[in-house]
């Protein structure tokens, strides 16, 4: 069963209101795009989601194209949320959460820059609030090692290839993305 689509172009999650309400976008590059777009899609407030590539110099690229780490995109799940029901902070924080953002160009087994920590963001309110939350953790003590998240302007955004959209809803394996305290943390985070 596909999910119907938003007015943006995403996937509208099984809670999505209807009709929705006024909605903002993120961009958020936390390494396989699979388990953090499922994550993500589980988060209140949020009402839609894709996945896709973002950050390279080539147009619409493919899976193989960007997995040979020659386009210089990143693996990257867009979502459209209700800033009344969550905030972009509170998505940034989760962001945070569910990967390693101590790794840099990987996340677990998978390598490459295509698996990049990185925040894309749509406004100047955006860049600050993922610049503050960066850093807040980074002086935080929680990591053993500094922070490699990148805080960039977001690029045009080309949708993965449909088999790869809500990839765990579907009934896909990927262990890329289970939730748990990652060995960079010295204690559980907020």
């Amino acid at each position: 069963m596909k999910a119907k689509l938003t007015p943006n172009g995403l996937y509208a999650t099984k809670e999505s209101p209807a009709p929705l309400p006024p909605t903002e976008l993120a961009t958020f590059a936390a390494g396989c795009f699979w388990g953090v777009e499922d994550l993500f899609r589980k988060t209140k407030g949020v009402v839609a989601t894709a996945v896709g590539y973002s950050g390279g110099h080539t147009k619409n690229p493919t899976y193989k194209e960007v997995c040979s780490d020659e386009t210089g995109h990143a693996e990257v799940v867009r979502v459209e949320f209700d800033p009344k029901a969550v905030s972009f902070t509170e998505l940034v924080r989760l962001f945070f959460d569910l990967h390693d953002p101590t790794q840099l160009n990987r996340q677990g087994p998978d390598e490459g820059s295509q698996y990049r920590s990185a925040v894309f963001f749509h406004s100047p309110e955006q860049k600050a609030a993922a610049e503050r939350e960066r850093d807040a953790l980074g002086a935080s003590g929680e990591l053993a090692r500094p922070i490699v998240t990148e805080v960039t302007a977001v690029s045009e955004f080309w949708p993965a290839e449909e088999y790869h959209q809500q990839y765990v809803e579907k009934g896909g394996f990927a262990v890329c993305h289970l939730r748990r305290t990652f060995p960079c943390r010295r204690r559980r985070s907020r």
